[in-house]
């Protein structure tokens, strides 16, 4: 569940027809959405396997190489509220356009980036489109289809992210080490622009247009203040190795602190007016809303950086091509698609206990795997896909359900605002385990060695992060004690 759904209902009577566009156009209007849906996803994991190709070409250290990916995921999370709103009051199919063209541009200026200011950058622009884009997927799909096609457009959407899981760590090797036309990891870019060009030309003509019948105005300053908060606490953790710990940084830190505390002050100002909010502060004193906000940042911050830090110390550790890494990667990938259908179907009976055993099937991987690359010596394919593998059905158990579960503990008034800032909190949580954890993991790099580092610093400091993810996971399971024991039913999941 995303910030789109968050919206009122749309202005269309639920009686209009069995099916609000005719099946073909109905048909073609998913297939739109899904592209959409599809690069997105494919964007927040192409990038990891291509990382040390980018670091190589661009000169970035390994700051910027955490800001190349903390950038589109902060940007996303930041976005999807404010998009959602957008597309409620604007039009959800002229708001996709207007996102996916942006996204095309975007993405042609990631590609043509001559340093690694202009690829963050570009990355943070790309994730803003990606959040004007991404929540009118919701929307259209239920303007689209009646609620007994409904549940199928999810399925579809479904398999969709499982498609991206899968082909994101594969395509963004197969690209760096294809080189084509000289281009090498630009590529992973390049590609956005023709499917884009093609998603708005189908688009264009098929999509419905809907809108919410509310008329509260956006409220940009929240999200404003919201984002900027979160920037200026990450800041300083990321550029830990660059700057150190001074009085700045603490500043830093400081400032974005109070910019937090300023937002809830100013939201809580807005909600007693009357007025809609980014957040509601009152969604707080809701146990179950308060106790989901740290299982997701638990569980949600221990993925990113994995993914970032694993994918360096495969190429730089072990040596293996960008394609190599990428098959490695698959089957955690492949455990995942095995286990989220069954997850799906079981979680309006054992919700809370298909979260908790993801959770520690995860952290069970993470020890695996620390135990076999501790040593310093490469694993080889078998015991690091083992090792993935698990870790992928833990995540197939738990991640499609976490939000359904807090949701289930929720007053129906309140759970569209719910779902869509647990959604936003999903991807800041990813943002914070980059800064953390991968900074953790390149300082342990550089700081084991005064030359160049060798396959056993790249180990050991892939332990470190292991080790940690291991600690986040089974707080995360402990947290997730504290749910409901079923999800809510999945009515636009």
């Amino acid at each position: 569940m995303t910030a789109s759904q968050s919206s009122q209902e749309d202005t269309r009577p639920p009686h209009a027809s069995p099916a609000l566009v005719s099946g073909a156009g109905a048909n073609a209007a998913l297939l739109v959405v899904l592209f959409g849906s599809f690069m997105d996803l494919l964007d927040a994991t192409i990038v990891t396997v291509a990382a040390p190709a980018v670091a190589g070409d661009l000169g970035a250290g390994d700051a910027q190489i955490q800001w190349t990916v903390a950038a589109y995921v902060l940007a996303l999370g930041a976005g999807l509220i404010t998009g959602g709103r957008l597309g409620d009051q604007y039009g959800r199919k002229r708001l996709f356009l207007i996102g996916m063209a942006g996204f095309m541009v975007t993405s042609a200026l990631c590609a043509l980036a001559a340093g690694p200011g202009m690829l963050i950058g570009m990355r943070a622009a790309q994730g803003l489109t990606a959040g004007i884009m991404v929540p009118q997927v919701f929307g259209i799909i239920r303007a689209t289809f009646a609620p007994p096609e409904r549940a199928k457009a999810f399925g579809a959407y479904g398999a969709v992210q499982g498609l991206a899981s899968v082909a994101g760590p594969l395509l963004g090797g197969l690209l760096v080490d294809a080189d084509l036309f000289g281009l090498g990891w630009r590529t992973i870019f390049w590609i956005n622009v023709p499917v884009s060009v093609l998603a708005l030309i189908i688009g264009a003509k098929v999509l419905p247009e809907s809108r919410s019948a509310s008329t509260a105005r956006l409220d940009l300053l929240g999200a404003m203040l919201a984002a900027s908060g979160i920037l200026l606490i990450l800041l300083p953790i990321i550029q830990t190795e660059n700057w150190s710990w001074t009085w700045a940084s603490y500043a830093l830190l400081a400032a974005g602190t109070i910019l937090l505390a300023v937002f809830l002050a100013y939201e809580r100002r807005l909600t007693g007016r009357g007025k809609e909010p980014v957040f509601d502060p009152a969604l707080l004193r809701i146990r179950a809303f308060a106790i989901g906000l740290g299982a997701s940042v638990l569980f949600f911050g221990g993925i990113g950086s994995f993914f970032l830090t694993l994918s360096v110390y495969l190429q730089n550790g072990t040596g293996r091509t960008a394609w190599e890494t990428g098959l490695v990667i698959l089957p955690y990938a492949l455990g995942s698609m095995i286990t989220s259908g069954v997850g799906v179907a079981l979680a309006a009976r054992a919700g809370k206990a298909l979260l908790i055993t993801g959770s520690l099937t995860i952290a069970a991987s993470q020890l695996v795997l620390w135990v076999i690359v501790e040593d310093g010596n490469d694993p080889g394919y078998r015991l690091l896909a083992l090792a993935l593998f698990i870790g992928g059905l833990g995540l197939g158990l738990a991640a499609p359900l976490l939000v359904n579960v807090v949701l289930a503990g929720v007053p129906g008034r309140n759970a569209g605002a719910v779902g869509g800032v647990l959604s936003t909190v999903n991807q800041i949580g990813g943002a914070i385990g980059i800064a953390v954890l991968g900074t953790a993991f390149f300082t342990t790099v550089t700081g084991t060695t005064t030359g160049t580092p060798g396959p056993a610093d790249y180990s050991h400091a892939l332990g470190i992060v292991l080790v940690a993810s291991t600690a986040l996971y089974v707080v995360a399971a402990l947290v997730m004690l504290a749910l409901p024991k079923t999800a809510a039913e999945q009515v636009d999941q």
